[in-house]
């Protein structure tokens, strides 16, 4: 156990203590009066052996994971989900403060609401595809272009707007040939990381960014480097062999070669893409539902499941979909990004 200083609280009410910063960071009467309700509400399920799944009373510090998921599970079937939502944020956020105050050593809430505001599965009736499955799926996408987009898709878990918005300056590229032929990774960020893709938090539908109007938008709670493995590497460096001269300033990383040629590839583009080798495969059907049909955002449910499985890491798999803010980083290392890379490609699945 670690060892408190002398200026660590170590209150004998934590609730109390809770409750009475709330009124100095001004908190109005009625958020209080909320607080005060949920919080000593747990509390007297934790001091009752008959309902606590310990069998005995627990103090709230003591606390753990699963005592806080036994109480959660209590609430069902008398409150509608968005009350119990709730009710976790309130008990989140009491532990959050008191282990950031150093009251706590940990908050056992963080896990239980990262699992209750898990997106990836909100239909079980998805369809589910296996590594093998995908790889024969993407043995049938030769085109060059049109290889590396899914293959950006569905090694680094981004949204298709953010893969629309790369530029060559996002994208960092240990080959010799492609940085003779462009000017790669010229982002600070990427200083020092070979094989690393930027992806920002900040872009917008309309904004001008290094020179051209967007498109599409970003929709990252902070921006990400996604390491690049060998076989994305190779991907991307045969694309950019034959990638015709851009038309915009901005440089797109990912431009047509059809009608639109030398223009950023747009999400409807990408989207198409998909599609057409989805419906080829039979994995796409006019009609079906998120639960049919094989799209970029199923890629993004694909990469999610089987990274997370196989690393049993949420953390670093949120942070690479961009879910995550700074704080909670902060909990696992301060050299995120070499951790990042390490579990990564330790992981990651091959797709030929």
């Amino acid at each position: 156990m670690a060892a408190r200083s002398p200026d660590t609280p170590n209150p004998d009410d934590p609730v109390g203590y809770f409750l009475q910063d709330l009124l100095y960071h001004g908190k109005s009467e009625r958020t209080r009066a909320a607080y005060k309700r949920v919080l000593r509400r747990f509390e007297t399920f934790l001091t009752d052996p008959d309902k606590n799944p310990s069998g005995r009373s627990v103090a709230p510090e003591a606390a753990t994971q699963r005592d806080c998921m036994a109480w959660i599970h209590t609430l069902r079937g008398d409150h509608a989900e968005s009350t119990i939502a709730t009710y976790a944020s309130y008990l989140h956020r009491f532990y959050g403060y008191m282990t950031q105050v150093g009251a706590f050593e940990s908050n056992p809430m963080a896990l239980v609401v990262e699992e209750m505001h898990e997106s990836i599965d909100k239909d079980p009736m998805r369809r589910e595809i296996s590594v093998m499955g995908m790889r024969k799926f993407v043995s049938e996408v030769t085109h060059p272009l049109e290889r590396a987009v899914v293959f950006a898709l569905l090694k680094t878990g981004m949204r298709v707007g953010e893969v629309s918005n790369l530029d060559l300056r996002d994208v960092n590229l240990a080959d010799e040939d492609v940085r003779a032929a462009y000017s790669l990774g010229e982002r600070p960020q990427l200083d020092g990381r070979p094989d690393s893709i930027f992806v920002a938090a900040d872009a917008v539908r309309g904004q001008v960014i290094n020179g051209e109007e967007r498109t599409a938008s970003n929709k990252r709670k902070r921006e990400t480097i996604v390491p690049v493995d060998d076989e994305l590497r190779r991907v991307l460096v045969r694309w950019l062999a034959i990638r015709p001269d851009a038309q915009s300033p901005a440089e797109p990383l990912f431009v047509s070669t059809s009608g639109d040629w030398g223009n950023r590839l747009t999400p409807k583009m990408i989207r198409n893409i998909v599609e057409c080798h989805a419906r080829e495969h039979g994995w796409y059907r006019t009609g079906g539902g998120a639960e049919e049909n094989v799209t970029p955002h199923y890629f993004r449910h694909f990469f999610t499941t089987h990274l997370r499985d196989r690393t049993g890491d949420r953390g670093i798999v949120k942070y690479l979909r961009g879910d995550v803010a700074s704080d909670i980083i902060d909990t696992y290392t301060h050299n995120w990004g070499d951790r990042v890379r390490e579990v990564y490609e330790a992981n990651i699945y091959a797709l030929s």
